[in-house]
């Protein structure tokens, strides 16, 4: 399928070996929140470099233009192993590559829970697929639970209710997200800029708060859908909700990825290798999903005139798929793990590992993301080690404890 991901660990080709050796040398000191000693050594960016921003753009034109011919050799839709008694959360799963990846998880035997915006559609589909498999006779094992992403309450509402079932958790597929392109910036209640919060914050959130159930699952996943586009953003922790400078929708979108690509990476690097939670980013490729909705009619046009280019939803669902159930991605993430790779594992569409960018190796930043991220969406500097210790926090949204 697509080979051996524990003998295909990517290079880091953008910074170069040296700047990966250093990285790795800081990892002790980042994972320790020793970060003013780390920034001694290099001092606090402010913006992408010229050379990473355009190396940034020929990645994504060259995924554009290749991504076809590099992933030809999967099936599609991707072959799925036996799920049964596998329980997966998928956000966003009413239309796009979520719903391709739920109807599939569904059809390998999982039980697929949607956490979605608009319960009544996702109770629609679940019939829908349920009549069109009564003909093998084989019941789906889906359920629906109400998820607004631009909520922090919700957030923790549904994190709640699931933890209340002292259920395991064996996948989180953390997919929902939202690109609007040439809309004018705008807020969630809670505050944040909507590209910061629903593609990066509110997952980040579900995901800590979701750990006492992936421990009850574990070996157990937490699967976060990335995009190329993280590689022409840059976060300033400073001003994450983009406030101090002129907006523009594809860099709150591709600042909001590489967020999610930092605190990814370390969630990954903090918890402990017994508690068997991996994590990891999948890039789907670019495809032609309701995500394109919020796009200028000329680029939605643009859109249906090159297909060829573009997966379609089956094809682009099969990289977060292969990360959510592969037998060999545990494996490659404890081998990251133990080697002090300062990213989480990458999977790009052509489901082989792939290389994030240069400022996503960049622990004093990460680490600033990491800590500014807690703060946000109201958790404690030590909400993961009480929780991975099997105690209790509070949040500062949904005025409940979670557990």
């Amino acid at each position: 399928m697509a080979g051996d991901l524990r003998q295909r660990r990517a290079p880091l080709e953008d910074a170069g070996e040296g700047a990966s050796s250093a990285a790795a040398e800081e990892v002790a000191a980042a994972g320790n929140g020793k970060v003013e000693a780390a920034e001694g050594k290099r001092g606090k960016r402010e913006a992408l470099g010229w050379l990473e921003w355009g190396r940034g753009w020929m990645a994504i034109v060259g995924e554009f233009f290749f991504q076809r011919i590099a992933a030809s050799h999967l099936a599609n839709p991707l072959e799925l192993p036996p799920l049964e008694g596998v329980s997966i959360v998928v956000t966003g799963a009413t239309s796009g590559i979520g719903l391709e990846m739920a109807r599939q998880l569904l059809q390998a035997g999982a039980h697929v829970v949607m956490a979605v915006r608009r319960p009544k559609v996702a109770q629609e589909l679940i019939q829908k697929w349920q009549n069109e498999s009564s003909e093998t006779g084989t019941p789906l094992n889906a359920e629906v639970m109400e998820l607004d992403l631009l909520s922090l309450d919700s957030v923790v509402k549904f994190a709640d209710a699931w933890n209340a079932r002292m259920a395991p958790l064996h996948v989180l597929i953390n997919n929902a997200g939202i690109f609007a392109i040439g809309e004018p910036q705008r807020f969630s209640k809670d505050g944040h800029e909507e590209h910061m919060q629903v593609n990066h914050l509110a997952p980040a959130l579900l995901a800590m708060l979701l750990i006492p159930s992936l421990l009850r699952g574990s070996p157990s996943r937490i699967v976060n859908v990335n995009s190329i586009m993280h590689t022409v953003g840059f976060v300033d922790t400073e001003d994450m909700n983009l406030r101090k400078q002129k907006y523009r929708s594809w860099l709150g979108y591709s600042n909001s990825k590489l967020a999610q690509v930092k605190f990814s990476s370390m969630l990954h690097k903090r918890i402990p290798a017994e508690a068997g939670i991996n994590v990891i980013c999948a890039s789907p490729g670019i495809v032609d999903t309701n995500v394109a909705r919020d796009l200028p009619k000329v680029v939605v046009a643009a859109y249906h005139l090159i297909p060829y280019f573009i997966f379609d939803a089956q094809e682009g669902s099969r990289s977060t798929l292969f990360a959510a159930s592969d037998p060999q991605v545990p494996e490659y993430c404890e081998m990251l793990k133990s080697e002090d790779w300062p990213v989480c594992a990458c999977i790009s569409y052509d489901c082989n590992p792939m290389n994030a960018s240069e400022e996503a190796h960049n622990l004093e930043t990460s680490q600033l993301v990491w800590e500014k991220t807690l703060e946000m969406i109201g958790l404690p500097p030590d909400a993961l080690e009480k929780l991975i210790a099997g105690e209790s926090v509070q949040c500062r949204y949904g005025q409940q404890e979670a557990e």
